[in-house]
């Protein structure tokens, strides 16, 4: 029996009894809580209030599946699986699903130092996680302190998935990185070098940027690499 299957009768047995007399009443409960497990496990274990909704668990039951300790509660309106696997960085799903709007898509988009971490392209170990919205991007509630919000609307070719996330392609981060000014230029040659030598950048790539004072900096950096 795989290690999914194993948590996922756990997961159904802590939330639901297994006296016969309730059987039949726990069906549709157990089922719920199925669809529920199937979505965060998409999502490292994480899922929002809405979700748990969707999934059929009323959202009267949620304090009793976090007292139960069934739960966990990591921010308003979104909890994960208390015996999900935590993934190496739990906070990167966290502030992601926060990043949803009201269709539950999320619109952040893992940027400038943290993208260039998730890359491996450097060994900088960005004390915040900087993330792009999009200009119309909004929020009642304050901005979490470990959020750096940049906005822009991205091009759907500057973006691509990671672990269920969406991280800005290396090109991208780097001519994100080049125009903040924050990265010693140095460290940003590095990350040109291995990003040419892992082949997640290519010359035709470099080729093809406009000629501006920013990609003209890439390409002056870039220039002794190709």
């Amino acid at each position: 029996m795989g290690w999914t299957e194993v948590a996922l009768r756990r997961c159904l047995n802590a939330y639901f009894p297994k006296k016969v007399g309730v059987l039949c009443m726990a069906r549709p409960y157990k089922e719920a809580a199925r669809r529920l497990y199937e979505t965060a496990q998409t999502q490292q274990g994480f899922f929002t209030t809405k979700q748990a909704i969707r999934a059929g668990l009323a959202e009267k039951t949620h304090a009793y599946h976090v007292k139960a300790e069934n739960w966990v509660r990591v921010h308003r309106g979104i909890y994960r699986l208390a015996d999900f696997p935590p993934a190496e960085r739990p906070d990167l799903m966290l502030w992601y699903l926060w990043s949803q709007n009201r269709k539950e898509i999320p619109e952040g988009t893992y940027s400038h130092e943290t993208a260039l971490s998730l890359h491996e392209l450097s060994d900088i170990m960005p004390s915040k996680l900087h993330m792009t919205v999009p200009k119309h991007f909004r929020r009642n509630s304050h901005i979490p302190e470990i959020l750096v919000l940049h906005r822009a609307n991205l091009n759907e070719g500057d973006v691509q998935d990671a672990h269920g996330m969406k991280v800005t392609r290396p090109l991208r981060t780097i001519l994100d990185l080049l125009e903040t000014g924050r990265v010693d230029k140095n460290q940003i040659g590095q990350a040109i070098d291995e990003a040419l030598r892992r082949g997640l950048i290519s010359k035709k790539q470099i080729d093809s940027l406009p000629h501006n004072e920013l990609q003209d900096s890439f390409r002056e950096l870039a220039g002794h690499r190709l």
